[in-house]
């Protein structure tokens, strides 16, 4: 399997990591850390000198009760720090946007993935751009909008209703003439979910894995609240332990993308995961 991007082919007969870069003052973990271009680059270096597969470039926090910024707010944050790192290093970056307007400045600034969290719900013109420049597209799963995603009652079903809201997103994309080969699709762990639903997706990734079996599975669990309250309420910076443990269970029943905050430990985890696996 590969997941094509509008500059190369990205194999995954090993797990991708995604690295996180926040270019944000309110991210729920690292907001406000690299904020300057010249911090940025230097932190884009190290992630890549870590381990990391692709960096994925965000400008607007999707934490609760964070703010809905501006197509100008946010294109000033992102697409200067793609720019630099695109002239510096050639190496896979994803905007991490809802705004078509943001993704496609994105793109043209250096980035080929777009990371969509809203799976085509807020503006679906994001497969447009896709479609236009032959980005990958990664369509993660949530109910609700901006302001009220974090605030939907349970489903009671969590796995069907992510099913569903694949499909439906990919029914999306085609319509806008995006590749099959260029989605990939993200669980969305912490989004319109509870608690036992955010395991229960983790735990049972692999059904979804054989109902989509032509699409990359990614998977975000680095630093999350679940995390927190199985750890005695640990703080975001003391969830490692536990974002590796999830991380590597995730793969193990079929993920191929790892969305990460903490690089170097998570590379050198899931390369004993791949080994085991590849035994299998």
């Amino acid at each position: 399997m590969f997941w094509q991007t509008s500059r190369r082919k990205l194999t995954l007969k090993k797990t991708l990591v995604m690295a996180i870069l926040n270019i944000t003052p309110d991210s729920f973990s690292d907001g406000g850390n690299f904020f300057s271009i010249d911090d940025a680059l230097r932190q884009a270096e190290i992630l890549i000198e870590e381990g990391a597969d692709v960096l994925d470039v965000g400008g607007e926090s999707t934490r609760p009760a964070s703010r809905r910024v501006s197509v100008e707010e946010e294109t000033r944050c992102v697409v200067p720090v793609i720019e630099a790192i695109a002239k510096r290093l050639d190496f896979p970056i994803s905007i991490d946007t809802s705004k078509a307007a943001v993704a496609k400045r994105a793109v043209e600034a250096g980035a080929e993935i777009i990371n969509d969290v809203s799976g085509l719900l807020f503006d679906e013109q994001i497969a447009a751009v896709a479609a236009e420049t032959n980005a990958g597209l990664i369509l993660m799963h949530l109910r609700g909008d901006f302001e009220t995603m974090h605030k939907q009652p349970p489903v009671e079903n969590i796995l069907p209703e992510v099913s569903t809201g694949f499909r439906l997103s990919i029914e999306r994309a085609e319509a806008y003439r995006v590749k099959r080969e260029n989605i990939a699709l993200d669980v969305g762990i912490g989004f319109s979910k509870t608690f036992e639903q955010n395991l229960e997706l983790i735990a049972r990734l692999n059904l979804l894995r054989d109902d989509f079996p032509g699409f990359p599975l990614v998977i975000g669990v680095s630093r999350k609240s679940f995390l927190g309250k199985i750890l005695n309420d640990a703080p975001t910076d003391e969830r490692l332990p536990g974002s590796l443990a999830a991380a590597a269970i995730a793969v193990w029943n079929g993920a191929n993308i790892v969305r990460v905050h903490d690089v170097r430990a998570t590379v050198e985890t899931l390369k004993v995961v791949d080994k085991i696996k590849g035994e299998l």
